[in-house]
């Protein structure tokens, strides 16, 4: 049975004042979708084992929220990777392997997916060039966020022009991570140090993703905000690979985080 309930996206303060002339955004919910069961809402995963058509369904409605037609819809076979591609108007619905994608092709919606890891919308409204990346701890440790930065300059983008908004994502006080996690952050940089707390299981730490992810977009010389939203412990609203996990569910959805160029 087909939920009647349109999908309601949270807005980024930071990008509907900087960039809503320009471009259209959301970072979407379970609110709004046809899946059930444990994919209940709006499930845009087509690597989850949710009913295809379901899924089919909710990335259609997120496109016409967008007052786009379904196949202007853009996503990537997310690996955890640094790669970014660029989507313009020969855009043919294929779904390369990759972590993040920038377009300066109004009317066309990028998209991408998470279940814990960051999702993190950028614009520069002066340049009208938009870009979406997926960071989880390898895409933030290993280069997606800087990668997509350059990829919007190409573009014609200026990093000081960029905004960049992180949306619901995994908080550090529901992050537990082993040692050889930490010792990885640690030989890259002493100084990512700050980003783990000790834990209450002997050897492990609290890893703050988010802080990692914000650091790096201003490293880099643009302005990012982080909505401080956990994906976690709000079952309601969003999907949790973590939550799933702990609970030996067999599978998860994943919710989308979109933007747009607008015409």
């Amino acid at each position: 049975m087909q939920d009647k309930a349109l999908p309601s996206p949270i807005e980024s303060p930071l990008l509907a004042k900087g960039a809503g002339y320009a471009a259209q955004h959301g970072f979407f919910t379970r609110a709004g979708g046809v899946s059930e069961g444990i994919y209940r809402g709006l499930n845009v995963g087509l690597g989850s084992k949710d009913a295809r058509g379901n899924v089919e369904e909710n990335r259609a409605r997120v496109a016409r929220w967008f007052a786009a037609a379904p196949e202007r819809l853009a996503t990537v076979h997310q690996v955890h990777s640094p790669d970014v591609i660029v989507v313009d108007d020969s855009y043919d619905g294929a779904r390369p392997q990759a972590d993040a994608l920038v377009s300066a092709t109004p009317g066309i919606v990028l998209g991408v997916l998470a279940a814990d890891c960051g999702p993190i919308l950028f614009c520069d409204p002066q340049a009208r060039v938009v870009g979406a990346a997926h960071a989880g701890w390898k895409g933030a440790l290993y280069g997606v966020l800087e990668n997509t930065i350059a990829a919007m300059e190409a573009l014609g983008a200026k990093r000081e022009n960029i905004l960049a908004s992180l949306g619901p994502s995994i908080g550090r006080e529901n992050y537990e991570v082993g040692p050889e996690f930490v010792e990885r952050f640690l030989a890259v940089d002493k100084a990512y140090e700050r980003y783990f707390t000790p834990s209450q299981k002997a050897g492990h730490a609290m890893f703050d993703l988010p802080g990692l992810t914000t650091q790096r977009l201003s490293d880099a010389g643009v302005t990012a905000e982080n909505l401080d939203i956990c994906t976690y412990p709000d079952e309601d609203r969003f999907y949790s690979y973590r939550r799933t996990t702990h609970r030996q569910e067999p599978d998860y959805g994943r919710q989308i985080s979109a933007i747009m160029i607008r015409a």
